[in-house]
């Protein structure tokens, strides 16, 4: 059975992020999809310091926040969806400090898995939040998952998010995308890739 992990974000583990999350979820299990939530919650997080020693033994330096257990958990599974409150119109920083090292340490790993964000917002801001998120996986060689709409929520609290009937509905085709896009790449070999050219402007 295909397994998508499903990241909250949110320093609130039953919060508005995670009513989101929980559509899907509960859209993936109609759908034959194994699915896992992963909660940030407000563990302290260290941002990347550039010491590059993931280049070497791919994993991050430090080990004593939830950066490497994410790592692991991402490349165990088939399809990734991060989800996140949107703060002055970014995803929220302790996410995004620990998704820069999440990613840096996958090395090319998650290249080919299905991924897609997720927002939850009061009023403004969504867009900008989830054009951020998307910028993890279009550098990374990761199939965005589409929905009907641009994949967000809106309600201050969780009750006012259930009162969100599209924002639901656009969960719920989300998690249908994804199972499909699971089932229509599995056993497909991925594109070969050409040696990465880096060109700097400064010689």
């Amino acid at each position: 059975m295909k397994q998508v992990l499903l990241v909250n974000g949110s320093p609130h583990e039953n919060g508005c992020v995670f009513t989101a999350l929980s559509e899907i979820q509960s859209q993936l299990t109609k759908d034959g999809v194994a699915s896992e939530i992963f909660q940030l919650s407000n563990r302290p997080v260290r941002g990347c310091i550039d010491c590059r020693a993931c280049k070497k033994t791919g994993r991050c330096a430090f080990s004593d926040d939830v950066c490497n257990a994410l790592l692991e958990k991402m490349l165990q599974a088939d399809g990734v969806i991060l989800g996140s409150p949107v703060y002055y119109a970014g995803a929220n920083g302790a996410l995004c400090a620990v998704l820069d090292r999440v990613f840096r340490c996958s090395g090319g790993r998650f290249d080919g898995k299905p991924a897609a964000a997720v927002v939850s917002c009061r009023r403004g801001g969504a867009s900008a939040t989830f054009d951020r998120l998307n910028k993890y996986f279009t550098i990374s060689n990761m199939p965005v998952v589409p929905s009907q709409y641009w994949n967000s929520v809106h309600g201050n609290t969780p009750d006012e998010v259930r009162q969100d009937a599209e924002g639901l509905q656009i969960m719920r085709a989300l998690a249908d995308n994804m199972a499909w896009m699971l089932g229509a790449l599995d056993g497909r070999p991925h594109p070969q890739r050409e040696p990465r050219v880096g060109t700097n402007f400064i010689r």
